[in-house]
């Protein structure tokens, strides 16, 4: 689709072998949000399962090798607002994903390695908070679903897209995108001046968002979550602001 200014309606239905209507959804893979913390050290500590029973929530926790850390669940940044790169609006809040066929797109255009490697971890089912950035007031808005797993992003070949990347090859692609479903609203919007007001007395006290991936690798445009960080997240939702 031509990148005049046009805002791209971005569908990618899951099992397509391209999408029908690609997009620019900015990831934010070097931004960072004005209300950050200073990087504490790593995290240590091994989290605990979910207390709820939503499907494919399994608990975080190191491998058989001791090597890697597994997640089930993410927090996804886009921008709502209008932002132009080389002449394409990669505005795409959570209400573009509401309004594509079966309110399902590909999230393409990631271009940092580890939020890359984050999302060729994701499996079918698991969920995300839709995190708003780059904005007025960023936070998060939204929980979604994978529906389909890591494939190559078509908007590395394209020269046309802001995401364009040369020394990617269709025999050897660098980047990946999933496919993500619209789940729900958060009951309410839960803005990140109020994330960092718990993450700030959680690392003061060894609470459970310590060590939140969102304030201690914030330039991160995708982010793995424990379950203990997800399930406390979303307990705010219920909670007056």
């Amino acid at each position: 689709m031509s990148p005049q200014g046009k805002k791209r309606s971005r569908a990618t239905l899951a099992g397509k072998k391209r999408p029908a209507a690609k997009f620019a959804k900015s990831k934010i893979q070097e931004e960072e949000e004005e209300l950050m913390m200073p990087v504490p050290k790593e995290r240590s500590s091994k989290p605990v399962g979910s207390s709820t029973g939503k499907a494919t929530k399994k608990a975080a926790c190191p491998s058989a090798q001791g090597s890697k850390q597994v997640y089930s669940h993410w927090l996804m940044k886009s921008e709502p607002e209008s932002r132009f790169e080389k002449g394409a609006d990669v505005k795409f809040g959570i209400e573009d994903l509401k309004a594509q066929p079966n309110q399902t797109a590909c999230w393409d255009g990631v271009r940092n390695y580890q939020a890359r490697n984050f999302m060729r971890d994701m499996k079918v089912g698991q969920e995300a908070f839709f995190y708003h950035s780059n904005c007025k007031e960023p936070g998060i808005a939204g929980i979604i679903k994978i529906v389909k797993e890591a494939y190559p992003d078509h908007t590395q070949f394209d020269k046309k897209d802001p995401h364009y990347d040369s020394s990617s090859t269709k025999e050897n692609p660098k980047w990946s995108m999933v496919d993500v479903q619209f789940v729900r609203m958060t009951k309410r919007f839960i803005p990140l001046s109020e994330l960092k007001a718990h993450y700030q007395v959680h690392r003061a006290s060894g609470g459970l968002l310590k060590d939140m991936t969102l304030f201690t690798r914030q330039r991160l445009s995708v982010q793995p979550l424990t379950d203990e960080e997800f399930e406390f997240v979303l307990s705010l939702e219920e909670k007056p602001s």
